[in-house]
């Protein structure tokens, strides 16, 4: 089976699709055959990408606006999506962002940690009994290698007693890559898959609201960056590709599973992220969706 005929009637939301890694992503799978749904901050911009992604001949790519750091309005995108889209094949959990300078959410949460990290724990949360419904199906969340240096601060998630942008940034990527190995660790059986990937450092408006010191050093070098379209290939690859049918847990890099960071693969500490993200969102960690029960053996 081609990539192509393995996209065809299928579905996909991409999040943060107005622009860079997103709206490659959404680009690329909309000529793959699939119907695509996009969200954005911007309903104006949000609707703008959706012309652009729009395949040849193909369906109208679908638009839902919200802020995804504030947990009211992942809810109600949430709630837009499973009335709009009677299926969900693919779940791309590509939104993020990074700011140097401490913010703090509608919610009272940090909002490094609120959108590259809940946002996205949420959502899924929310859409999981439809993705299992239209099993078999996939949850592929970006995260980046600087989970690498990332270290889940647990006295201190919010950055509340001492704050690094840098810092954050990456404990939120570290968090991306435990959710997604918890998160198989409890789907095994029902036909959804779930992987995370690194996209290689790319050429975007990632990070120019406030640059930090690392987005500054990297700027007279972007020319030798990848560009977007290269930074969503393996992106594209985990949501459509027949060769990663079935594959779960595994983190990726230029389409190959890579090993990540030694702490990603504490399940006690992945188990504990967990409870504590359900807790932020007000989610019973026990009950949530069809995600099971919290394991006792990793306690």
């Amino acid at each position: 089976m081609t990539e192509n005929a393995a996209m065809t009637g299928r579905t996909v939301l991409v999040t943060g699709g107005t622009g860079g890694i997103g709206k490659a992503t959404a680009t690329g799978l909309a000529a793959l055959g699939a119907r695509v749904a996009i969200t954005g901050r911007d309903r104006g911009r949000a609707e703008a990408a959706a012309r652009e992604i729009r395949a040849h001949d193909g369906p109208p790519v679908e638009v839902f606006v919200g802020d995804m750091s504030a947990q009211a309005e992942v809810r109600q995108l949430a709630a837009e999506v499973l009335a709009a889209l009677p299926r969900l094949d693919v779940l791309v959990n590509n939104v993020g962002g990074f700011w140097g300078i401490r913010h703090v959410t509608a919610d009272g949460l940090e909002r490094m940690f609120a959108l590259n990290h809940l946002a996205p724990f949420l959502l899924t949360h929310l859409l999981i009994d439809r993705l299992v419904e239209s099993a078999p199906a996939r949850v592929v969340t970006v995260s980046s290698d600087a989970q690498r240096l990332g270290r889940i601060d647990f006295d201190d998630l919010q950055g509340e007693r001492k704050w690094s942008g840098q810092r954050a940034y990456n404990q939120s990527k570290l968090a991306n890559v435990m959710f997604t190995y918890e998160l198989a660790r409890r789907l095994r059986g029902t036909g959804v898959t779930a992987t995370v990937l690194h996209p290689g450092v790319v050429r975007s408006g990632f990070g120019a609201e406030e640059p930090g010191r690392i987005q500054r050093l990297i700027t007279p070098f972007m020319r030798f960056l990848k560009s977007p379209e290269q930074g969503a290939r393996t992106s594209i690859h985990l949501a459509s590709s027949p060769e990663v049918e079935g594959v779960t847990g595994q983190f990726f890099a230029d389409s190959k599973p890579r090993r990540s960071a030694k702490p990603s693969y504490d399940e006690a500490a992945a188990l504990r992220l967990w409870e504590v993200s359900a807790e932020l969102v007000g989610l019973d960690a026990t009950t949530a969706g069809r995600l099971g029960p919290a394991r006792k053996d990793a306690s």
